[in-house]
């Protein structure tokens, strides 16, 4: 219980009241002190500071895809012994510098902040006098601060007064649409962020049939797998997602639509950015094959018959 409680008070001090008092702080600095526009300035700014952490996942992702060949190379080599075949995949990881597990760096940075999030604003919907008693002194001096120390009534909890962000889109009170319109809009915006991400595969098998066939003794390819992985993913995040935030305050629901269009925008820039790499890797065309290969010697032939040619002259 000790630990529990110390781990809970680190992340407290570290985690949960910065994100906090940056939430605040947006509110208070800006002009109509708006709720839901506080949290869409926070949104923007927690996405661009992970871009960084984005863009790094994403050339990992293609760089994975550039060595599935190699990885294939590996499988046979290692003629079923699993110990020498990771030793030989973690070895090609090291030579071409692509990490597997980057992936769980945006997990790892997002987890924190929604847990936060959540808790700082569960926080307000319950007791709107937490925004002033838990903010920090430097923003408990700003003037809109002092005057919900005044009078806590004037804590706008909407989205520019269209949507009660304390209030679930199923609750006590029932069906409360325009907190549905965002619970739907950050299931569809997930669904697409998905999407994009999932390079077209030749093998459509399905995890059930993938599972069925390893059990049976056939040999099942690491990208097939991560192929179906990745449509059994495309439906089932979107839908843990309304699961979750259909009951919770609207105010996370419109923290995670604008992050997902955030990052969609961020992943489409990216993505156009490699664009015909990621074609080349997709099809399969030959380009990706000298992409993995190593470079080889340059060619001194060239250069002995520009010094042949000279002496001629």
């Amino acid at each position: 219980t000790t630990m529990f409680s110390f781990i809970g008070n680190v992340f407290n001090v570290l985690v949960a009241q910065p994100i906090f008092n940056l939430l605040i702080l947006i509110l208070a600095v800006l002009p109509f002190h708006n709720f839901g526009i506080a949290i869409i300035i926070f949104t923007i700014l927690v996405r661009l500071a992970m871009y960084p952490l984005l863009r790094k996942q994403l050339h990992n992702a293609i760089a994975m895809k550039k060595l599935q060949p190699e990885m294939k190379k590996v499988k046979k080599a290692a003629a079923g012994d699993k110990q020498k075949e990771s030793q030989l995949m973690m070895e090609l990881y090291k030579e071409r510098g692509v990490n597997p597990f980057s992936s769980i760096g945006i997990i790892l940075v997002q987890l924190p902040i929604l847990i936060a999030l959540y808790q700082g604003i569960t926080k307000i919907v319950n007791n709107p006098e937490v925004i002033v008693d838990n903010a920090y002194k430097f923003v408990q001096n700003l003037p809109y601060m002092q005057q919900l120390a005044d009078n806590i009534k004037g804590f706008d909890e909407s989205l520019v007064g269209i949507v009660n962000l304390a209030q679930p889109a199923l609750g006590p009170k029932g069906l409360y649409i325009p907190a549905m319109i965002l619970v739907l809009g950050s299931v569809v915006v997930q669904f697409f962020q998905s999407k994009q991400l999932m390079l077209t595969s030749k093998e459509q098998r399905g995890l059930k049939q993938i599972f069925k066939d390893s059990a049976a003794g056939k040999e099942i390819d690491q990208s097939e797998i991560q192929a179906a992985t990745g449509r059994f993913t495309l439906y089932f995040i979107p839908a843990i997602i309304f699961i979750v935030s259909v009951n919770l305050p609207s105010a996370l629901s419109l923290y995670w639509l604008v992050g997902g269009i955030v990052a969609l925008i961020q992943q489409t820039y990216i993505l156009r950015k490699d664009g015909e790499e990621m074609v080349a890797i997709v099809d399969n065309e030959p380009a990706t094959a000298e992409v993995i290969a190593p470079k080889k010697p340059k060619n001194k032939k060239p250069s002995s018959k520009k010094k042949s040619s000279k002496k001629r002259r």
